[in-house]
């Protein structure tokens, strides 16, 4: 960022947080109005004690001085000032930080996501998990293949867990011992970094602590502290019904959540497209479960 840039910024984001300390009554944050005020809205100091930081600071950012604003910062201010989502967005923005995803409470899953996975249904085996790689949806073709997931109890619906704490699962994996080890040293990669977004909260370090407690193979990759946030390499399973299947992947994102949708989808090449296709034919009693 050029130092022009920079400078503009830092005014923008001055002039938005007087703006909106003006606008804000002091009623709405539950202070008291008996004494006449010489502000509109809120004091510089007030809001400096809602957003539990010094004055001082406080009043640097408003004269566009001082160091960029850390996220615990960031967030302090977005709640002091009563910020509604875009204007929360706004303030990380102007402050040149990434804002947080937020969590979908229990059992919500992201509209957006649940439509896509749903379009490719036809296709493309498919969920929706959260950054800890809890399922929270699957389309009917992913279930058809690798049975219920979602609302599994305890870690029995975690995607990091199946991989390292279920045998069924990975004696369906068709991958070498090596590709193995390099599928498993990915995921753990990205959960590195998935702790690191959520600031080492009590949920991601408990999921780890519980992996280290059941998994040496999890605890021997975690100490390696890999970080990484490709999805794992093509994996092939092999399928009772209809044989081998080889498939790539595809994640998208959520904007407004911790979640993300996994597709997968057939390696060109390979049989896995007709062989997705001959699911359709086989009959209910034939149906299995992958857990």
């Amino acid at each position: 960022m050029g130092e022009n840039t920079e400078s503009t910024t830092r005014e923008a984001l001055a002039d938005f947080l007087r703006r909106r300390r003006d606008a804000l009554s002091p009623e709405v944050v539950g202070l008291r109005t008996g004494q006449r005020r010489r502000t509109p809205g809120l004091r510089r100091d007030e809001v400096a004690r809602l957003a539990n930081m010094s004055t001082t600071y406080y009043e640097r950012l408003e004269q566009g001085r001082g160091p960029q604003p850390s996220a615990a910062i960031l967030a302090g201010l977005a709640g002091a000032l009563r910020l509604a989502p875009d204007g929360r967005a706004y303030l990380y923005l102007l402050a040149g930080r990434t804002e947080p995803a937020g969590a979908k409470p229990d059992g919500v899953v992201d509209p957006e996501l649940l439509s896509v996975m749903r379009a490719v249904a036809a296709a493309s085996p498919a969920f929706v998990m959260d950054d800890l790689t809890t399922v929270a949806a699957q389309n009917e073709l992913h279930t058809t293949l690798f049975g219920q997931i979602a609302g599994l109890p305890g870690r029995e619906g975690n995607m990091l867990w199946r991989w390292f704490c279920s045998g069924r699962w990975r004696r369906t994996v068709l991958n070498s011992a090596e590709h193995q080890e390099a599928i498993g040293r990915n995921y753990v990669a990205y959960l590195r970094v998935v702790l690191a977004e959520r600031g080492y909260d009590p949920d991601s370090a408990a999921l780890v602590a519980d992996l280290r407690g059941v998994s040496a193979e999890f605890s021997r990759m975690w100490d390696e502290h890999r970080v990484s946030r490709v999805p794992p390499p093509i994996m092939s399973v092999l399928d009772d019904r209809i044989g081998r299947l080889d498939f790539d992947y595809a994640v998208m994102t959520s904007t407004r959540s911790r979640q993300r949708m996994v597709s997968l989808h057939p390696v060109p090449g390979t049989l896995t497209q007709q062989r997705l296709a001959g699911l359709s034919y086989v009959p209910d009693d034939a149906v299995s479960t992958h857990r």
